[in-house]
């Protein structure tokens, strides 16, 4: 599983703000705010991704990814529960994928496999199979939202 700690988070933090969202690192073993699962796994709270070293790369992409999608009213008042549909859930899934394919050491592959590991489901089996056969209707969700899916 990529963690954050293994990448350069700075190519990170571009991507992230230039969709007006901050990566706020927090310190070793201290709890991470705004985070729906818990430890280790990124939180939201606002306009912020918070995470460790030690949190999955694909949380943090994943709950920078529902901020993404959500109108300025609904980000800033975003705290850790951050969906309000399960439309919504699957187009932070694809965009994190997307977004993964922008990070020089990532890439959609290495993302989609770290999916799988931690437990993503798909009706397909696997992340790759949904995100090539099966996302049309999240493509065309984020379509109506202004939102290609080929979001950079």
């Amino acid at each position: 599983m990529l963690l954050l700690g293994g990448i350069d988070a700075g190519p990170l933090r571009r991507l992230l703000a230039a969709h007006g969202i901050a990566l706020v690192e927090v310190a070793p073993g201290a709890p991470i705010p705004g985070s729906y699962w818990g430890d280790p796994e990124a939180g939201v709270i606002g306009a912020c991704v918070y995470a460790r070293d030690d949190t999955p790369l694909h949380s943090v992409l994943h709950e920078a990814s529902h901020l993404i999608v959500q109108p300025p009213e609904r980000r800033a008042r975003a705290h850790t529960d951050a969906t309000d549909s399960v439309a919504e859930e699957d187009a932070a899934c694809l965009l994190q994928i997307v977004l993964a394919d922008r990070l020089p050491q990532v890439g959609a592959a290495r993302l989609m496999a770290d999916m799988d590991a931690w437990g993503y489901t798909f009706r397909l089996g696997s992340t790759q199979a949904w995100f090539e056969q099966d996302a049309a209707e999240t493509r065309a969700w984020l379509a109506e939202r202004g939102l290609p899916h080929q979001l950079g």
